[in-house]
């Protein structure tokens, strides 16, 4: 079971019954105070902080990050969020006209609407190869991902753990195989950081971005995007700004492109060290663990109320402290406002490909009482076909 003494640590209505955390984390109160004060710290001289001390502020939070992901400070550079990233990727990948890039039918939305914006600017293909449900095994969601692998695929793009369908991916070994065969490999890593294992220095991930206010508990507006050294020149920024042909250039012209592109509050970058420091405080590697056993000894419990089956099998291998099921139901939007309405639970109901599916997350202030909130509302709800 999670840890109930932990609820008292975050700031969320209590209220409300939140089973929603995947979708953009929550702030821990002693993370959000330091956010707070690096704004006061910015407000009380705003040139001083932005200018002079922010930089040193953000040297320092990148390292903090870099040692906890295993990389170096200047492979990673701190973004707004992982679209912002795959945005900066997708324009700047070199896409021309008949190039492939291989990814599967379970991303993000959102992803799937840069990589399709992108490609048919360049004349290039998205490839969204189907993969079938419920997954059977690693070798098999493996060949059944590179069996869109053609000769004009030029690189892959995969979830480290898909959004609505909360499936942890076999990335390591999708890397291993891509980089044999040639291609550029761009991880989505979004839900990854602090809930899974993240080592880059053993991933052979050319390029990775990850959410830092998912999981990690850093306030909203906080992610990385790694790009290993050999890639980094093929980059422009976004945003062009003062970075760019530097009068002042670093030892880094990926920091100088990318770090800053105009005026903003980057105080939530800071807080990564915060966030570092309480995970360490309350031993999260038990925390997650807890986590993760609660929504693997639930899984089959909501797939017999669905009268439906988890999408993989419920082990580490596939689920992590998230569980998404397929769900009956015409209106999913209608659903989630119910129970939001009537039962005070935030929880995501979800579209993908004509599916429809709702998803579960559990982190340190969750317990079995809010599991079995949820599933009595489902009990008594009209809005769903058993």
């Amino acid at each position: 079971m999670a840890m109930k003494h932990l609820r008292d640590e975050f700031l969320l209505d209590p209220a409300i019954t939140f089973l929603n955390f995947g979708s953009f984390g929550a702030c821990p109160k002693p993370i959000f105070e330091r956010y707070q004060s690096f704004q006061r710290e910015l407000e009380a001289e705003p040139v001083k902080f932005i200018v002079r001390t922010g930089p040193a502020y953000l040297r320092i939070a990148r390292a903090a990050l870099a040692a906890y992901i295993s990389c170096l400070p200047d492979e990673v550079v701190y973004v707004t969020n992982p679209t912002y990233a795959i945005n900066l990727i997708a324009r700047g990948l070199g896409l021309e006209p008949g190039d492939e890039v291989l990814s599967t039918s379970l991303e993000y939305g959102a992803m799937d609407r840069t990589w399709n914006f992108y490609c048919q600017e360049k004349g290039a293909t998205y490839v969204r190869q189907e993969i079938a449900l419920p997954i059977v095994s690693k070798d098999d969601f493996i060949a059944s991902f590179f069996a869109g692998c053609t000769a004009r695929t030029k690189a892959i793009f995969i979830s480290h753990i898909t959004s609505a369908t909360a499936l942890i991916l076999p990335v390591h070994e999708i890397c291993v195989e891509a980089r044999r065969r040639g291609l550029i490999t761009i991880v989505d890593g979004a839900h990854a950081p602090a809930h899974v294992a993240l080592n880059l220095a053993t991933l052979p991930a050319d390029i990775y971005t990850g959410a830092c206010h998912k999981w990690m508990m850093a306030p909203k507006g906080s992610s990385f995007l790694y790009v290993k050294k050999e890639l980094q020149e093929r980059f422009d920024p976004l945003v062009i700004s003062w970075g760019f042909d530097s009068d002042q250039p670093s030892s880094s012209r990926f920091l100088d492109y990318h770090q800053f592109n105009g005026t903003r509050d980057f105080s939530a970058f800071l807080c990564i060290p915060a966030c570092l420091e309480f995970m360490q405080k309350h031993d999260w590697t038990t925390v997650s663990s807890a986590c993760r056993a609660l929504v693997q000894a639930n899984g089959m419990r909501f797939a017999d109320l669905l009268g439906t089956a988890p999408m993989a099998p419920l082990n580490d291998a596939w689920i992590g402290q998230m569980l998404s099921l397929p769900i009956r139901t015409e209106q999913p939007e209608v659903l989630q406002r119910e129970l939001f309405d009537k039962h005070g639970i935030e929880v995501p109901v979800m579209r993908q490909q004509g599916n429809t599916y709702i998803r579960f997350s559990i982190n340190a202030f969750n317990t079995i009482a809010d599991l079995d909130t949820l599933y009595e509302a489902l009990l008594a709800s009209k809005s769903w076909v058993r």
